[in-house]
């Protein structure tokens, strides 16, 4: 018997919308039902009673990002993720396929499981079936996924029966190793888009004592009319007395017409992702409130919605906060979102219980598809191309593409031009173009924090500019390091919008790990992987860019341990450039032996550091070591460093003869 005592309440006539109940481990639920996405345990942006006050009944966590941050055993000490997240209703925990789907060239598929390299410590991980339902008992969600293998929507007939007799095998031992547990477990229909591998997926799995069925696979690929033409035959063959799932979709055009066709639960991050970029979904369709056009609009975003937000504050009021940049705009308009996929949810259940559906379904999806048709600014459909991969997104700010971490909320290059950062703050003040005027000795640059490749293409660019008018002599060779290719990955995908990469290069070194100039004398090679640990076996360096992300994201790199490691490499004079003017960061560089100095700043910040080697590796790029003033003032700081360095940094040679009372 099912774990969650699925009835049936009514189905409409003339359609396969169904309306139901079943109850959890935390709480009784109505469907259709729409989940917000709360990836690392938090739905961004927004708190638990915000989101019970809009109705929310289940939230999806993710497996995947929840293994490597903050761990299964966190979750065991807190008893549990509704009490971690201050949560007092269910939780569906996906199982990672998705995420080995989104890693097609960092990880390996075996039978046993996927293995990857976690973005988190760079540790390789495999992901069993098994490691994945312990990982979720763990995390105590209510409804836990099988581990599956999710292939692209639009694979060939062969590549789609592989992954979907995989997902079969693995189904088996997902439940073997739920056991008699009391968390609800769903199978996962596959089968691309091929009518008769999702009816066999479907009959395999109905079989199984699965407590609901999920169709998964597509929004990958497929155009909109094949996706609603494979969730209805999926639901054909997907049994009455069980939750149906659509995975991932979507927009409220495409919740209509999947409720249409029997599907009574969705998940999608669109509610708050589109929200960040100033998108609102109305009973008239979206509306895109960063247009001038709303400047002077006392309207609420929609004037037929109950919500806290449309209550209290006008389009014109959120347009303002987009335009000075503050996060409250796009946290209103994400509450709003979510309130109205809720409400759209119980209209379309009233609609089902009291069997006038089909005409409401013919009138809404017009309104649905409506809004602004500016098509500059017109929200477009689900784009085949991902906006997110593994722990990166996309991020528009002011027009311009950036890549955002997810797990930390950091932007690469997150003000004004990349590009512009990039050139000034690593190529130029390196003086890494003057130090090619004359032949000698190739010139080593490390690259520590490949990212989206800003840095490394601003130096391909400058060289290959500089080689064709004759003032390159000297060889080059640059070494970026990486434990996460994702970043790159995203921005490949999304080139138009991040133009510094439309070039071979990148794309060569993802494939081969290296690319050679035909322009310039430049080798550029990938060490992929934990830097601590590769860097030892690279050629010594002349410049190293220090480029990952804080010492809040990435710990171990920002180290006194970790710079010393680095200055224990360089066999020559050698500077590090870095984007932090952090009195930490500058403190335990100089308790690693580094000679260190302020510089200026980019990106909107007003000063950079600057390590050398040797005081003389300094005045050479025309600066002079910290002095006086600055030991002073780290005497007086509250954010010194770790503890015990005191002694290193007082006695640097830098400080020779200094005294500060």
């Amino acid at each position: 018997m099912s774990r969650l005592a699925f009835q049936l309440e009514a189905e409409a006539p003339g359609s396969k919308a169904r309306a139901g109940r079943f109850r959890t481990l935390h709480n009784e639920v109505l469907t259709p039902l729409f989940m917000p996405v709360g990836t690392q345990a938090t739905v961004k942006g927004l708190m638990a009673d915000e989101l019970l006050a809009m109705g929310s009944q289940v939230l999806l966590a993710n497996t995947y990002h929840l293994l490597l941050r903050p761990g299964p055993e966190v979750f065991e000490a807190m008893g549990g993720i509704q009490k971690f997240m201050s949560w007092p209703r269910s939780v569906l925990t996906d199982s990672g396929g998705y995420q080995i789907f989104s890693l097609p060239n960092a990880r390996r598929l075996a039978e046993e499981g996927a293995e990857f390299t976690s973005y988190v410590d760079g540790r390789k991980i495999l992901l069993t079936p098994e490691k994945s339902i312990a990982t979720q008992r763990s995390i105590g969600s209510d409804i836990m996924m099988v581990l599956d293998e999710c292939v692209p929507s639009t694979s060939a007939y062969a590549e789609a029966r592989r992954a979907l007799e995989l997902t079969h095998r693995w189904a088996r031992r997902s439940l073997a190793a739920r056991g008699d547990g009391p968390q609800a477990l769903f199978g996962i229909v596959q089968g691309a888009c091929f009518e008769d591998l999702r009816r066999e997926s479907a009959e395999f799995l109905r079989e199984l004592p699965f407590d609901g069925l999920a169709i998964g696979g597509l929004a990958v690929g497929e155009s909109k009319g094949e996706r609603e033409h494979f969730t209805d035959v999926a639901t054909t063959h997907m049994p009455r007395g069980l939750p149906r799932y659509l995975m991932g979709v979507g927009t409220p055009i495409d919740l209509l017409e999947a409720v249409h066709r029997g599907v009574d639960m969705f998940d999608c991050i669109l509610p708050t992702a589109h929200a960040q970029h100033g998108t609102a979904y109305t009973h008239g369709g979206t509306v895109k409130l960063r247009r001038t056009a709303y400047r002077l609009s006392a309207e609420p975003i929609d004037a037929g919605c109950g919500c806290y937000v449309c209550g209290n504050y006008s389009r014109a009021y959120i347009h303002h906060l987009f335009k000075v940049g503050e996060g409250l705009g796009w946290r209103l308009i994400a509450r709003h979102n979510i309130h109205f996929f809720h409400e759209l949810m119980r209209e379309m259940r009233a609609k089902i219980l009291d069997g006038s559906f089909a005409r409401y379904h013919a009138a809404k999806r017009e309104a649905l598809v409506a809004g602004d048709t500016d098509p500059e600014v017109h929200t477009p459909r689900p784009a085949k191309r991902p906006t997110a991969l593994g722990n990166f997104s996309v991020d528009v700010r002011e027009g311009r593409a950036h890549i955002r971490q997810e797990s930390s909320g950091e932007v690469m290059h997150p003000a004004g031009a990349p590009e512009d950062e990039a050139r000034q703050l690593y190529v130029d003040q390196a003086g890494v173009l003057p130090r090619l005027g004359a032949a000698g000795e190739p010139l080593v640059v490390w690259d520590v924090g490949l990212g989206a490749a800003h840095n490394a293409m601003a130096l391909v660019k400058a060289l290959e500019a500089a080689a064709a008018i004759g003032e390159v002599h000297r060889q080059v060779q640059l070494v970026s390091f990486e434990n996460d290719l994702d970043a790159l990955r995203l921005a490949l995908v999304h080139v138009a919008q991040f133009p510094h990469l439309k070039h071979a290069a990148p794309h060569s070194l993802l494939k081969d790990g290296r690319w050679a100039s035909a322009k310039a004398p430049l080798a550029w090679s990938l060490k992929h992987g934990d830097f601590n640990e590769s860097h030892p076996q690279a050629a010594a360096p002349d410049v190293i860019w220090f480029d990952p992300f804080s010492a809040k994201a990435d710990g171990p790199l920002w180290t006194v341990a970790s710079f010393a490691r680095i200055r224990q490499s360089c066999t020559r004079d050698a500077t590090l450039h870095t984007y932090s003017a952090s009195t930490a960061v500058r403190a335990a560089m100089l308790a690693a032996g580094w000679f260190v100095m302020t510089a200026p700043g980019a990106g909107g910040r007003e000063a950079s550091t600057i390590a050398g080697t040797s005081a003389a590796a300094l005045r050479a790029l025309g600066g002079e070591p910290l002095g006086p003033e600055w030991l002073a003032k780290w005497e007086r700081s509250s954010a010194r460093g770790p503890a015990g360095i005191e002694a290193a940094v007082r006695a640097h040679p830098q400080f020779a003869g200094v005294r500060v009372p």
